[in-house]
């Protein structure tokens, strides 16, 4: 999967200067998906914003989500015809959009779109996130198909969290995109919210 191209899906308000994610896009050339409106995000939006990216991509490409991006993967994976130009995705810190005070701020997100991915997948989550508990992303790694990683006490998995670079996620990202290449993985066929 060498010849990839690495789309970086940022969550709400996108990914300051020295999140990860910009990291990566000004050291390693990534294409951030950038949204119409970082604030007051709608999944429709981001959705149909997402496809214009995908099919504007001559190349088969990887994505790279953190939270609210973890939801856009799973929502335009439901309703796209263009899922086949995605060879897999890491899934970093997903918000948790049913939570209370999420769901009031992010309406248009709920409910949570839960159909597996029909594309390899690896889910971060972290035991002291904010934004997510450690069982709400285990649950959403099991719906959507993808492979869970304990991330530890890492926060929000973002630029509060120390991580610099992020050297370890470049490694899962390279693994993810080399050792992940022959077809989806096989899912649950249902998942019911907890």
């Amino acid at each position: 999967m060498k010849d990839c191209k690495v789309l970086l899906l940022p969550g709400w308000q996108d990914s300051g200067a020295d999140h990860w994610q910009s990291r990566w896009e000004r050291l390693h050339g990534h294409v951030r998906v950038q949204q119409h409106d970082w604030f007051r995000p709608l999944r429709g939006d981001w959705c149909a914003r997402l496809e214009e990216v995908l099919l504007d991509c001559d190349d088969p490409v990887v994505l790279v989500a953190h939270s609210l991006g973890c939801q856009l993967v799973a929502a335009w994976a439901a309703h796209s015809g263009q899922t086949h130009r995605v060879r897999a995705a890491l899934l970093v810190a997903p918000g948790d959009v049913e939570l209370p005070a999420l769901r009031s701020m992010l309406p248009s997100w709920s409910p949570m779109v839960l159909q597996a991915l029909p594309f390899k997948s690896v889910l971060l989550g972290s035991h002291d996130d904010p934004y997510c508990s450690l069982d709400r992303a285990q649950w959403m790694a099991q719906c959507w198909g993808s492979e869970f990683i304990d991330y530890g006490q890492r926060g929000h998995i973002n630029a509060d969290s120390g991580l610099d670079d992020w050297d370890e996620g470049r490694r899962l990202l390279s693994g993810l995109m080399t050792g992940y290449a022959d077809g989806p993985m096989s899912v649950p066929a249902a998942c019911i919210p907890k």
